[in-house]
């Protein structure tokens, strides 16, 4: 099933997957680390063929590296960016394993969309600070329930702890430093990442329509990783807590 009405041929999709991920790591230099533990915690707590849905997937990133892991995983992607889900269907297309779905997670209906009723797994990474935080709680409470009994939850996002201000100024400088000396080497940001895909025949018209959706970012109240942990154990899940952090993200894995 695939529901996200956009082209999936004439562009190169690995390129653009490839483009995607350089822009990310520019964030991120540890990105592929997060995965890394991600998918090691998947694999300790519900085995090497897990159904998973790829939460607020973009471009399938965390799909990619659990499909390349485990060839037995299935996986659900589910997002609202048509450019975002354009490259992901079109990276992913003809694989049996991997079904896509357009869908507004704000909106309290989206989980009747999916093709399956409960997922072994749900993963998401950079993805939900643009949440503030009662729509966040409650997606945490839409998706402790598709979470099966012994099932996990894993975020990997910007979690700001707001009690340690002179660590997270000197975590910014440094951060911003290194980020603008990659700029001299050519990384591309943000805004010109999406200005390359404005310009693209088979992006231009997703890109657009993402633009009308979101407009040019959105960010949420980004809080600390306590409070995830806190609030994923009153949506549903009897555990909670960071498994990995770096001075700016935290993952954080819920079990039901």
């Amino acid at each position: 099933m695939t529901d996200a009405n956009t082209a999936t041929t004439g562009a190169d999709w690995g390129a653009w997957q490839e483009s995607w991920d350089r822009q990310q790591e520019w964030y991120m230099p540890d990105r592929e680390e997060r995965f890394t533990i991600m998918l090691d915690v998947v694999e300790a707590l519900v085995g090497t063929a897990p159904r998973v849905l790829d939460l607020a997937c973009g471009t399938g990133s965390i799909t990619a590296r659990l499909l390349t892991r485990f060839p037995q995983a299935v996986s659900t992607g589910v997002d609202l960016d048509p450019a975002l889900l354009a490259i992901a269907e079109g990276t992913f297309a003809g694989d049996e394993r991997v079904t896509f779905v357009t869908a507004d997670l704000k909106d309290p209906q989206w989980p009747a969309l999916l093709p399956y009723d409960s997922y072994d797994a749900v993963l998401t990474a950079t993805a939900l600070h643009w949440l503030h935080s009662d729509p966040l709680a409650a997606l945490y409470g839409r998706v402790a329930e598709l979470v099966r009994a012994g099932g996990v939850f894993m975020n990997a996002d910007h979690m700001i702890d707001d009690s340690t201000p002179r660590i997270n100024a000197a975590e910014r400088a440094q951060r911003h430093a290194r980020m603008d000396r990659a700029r001299t080497a050519g990384a591309l940001d943000w805004a010109e990442w999406w200005q390359l895909a404005a310009k693209d025949p088979v992006l231009a018209g997703p890109t657009a329509r993402r633009f009308e959706i979101y407009g040019e970012h959105a960010d949420g109240d980004t809080p600390s990783a306590a409070w995830h942990a806190r609030v994923l154990r009153e949506q549903g899940f009897s555990e909670a807590r960071p498994v990995w952090s770096s001075p700016s993200d935290t993952l954080l894995l819920a079990l039901k």
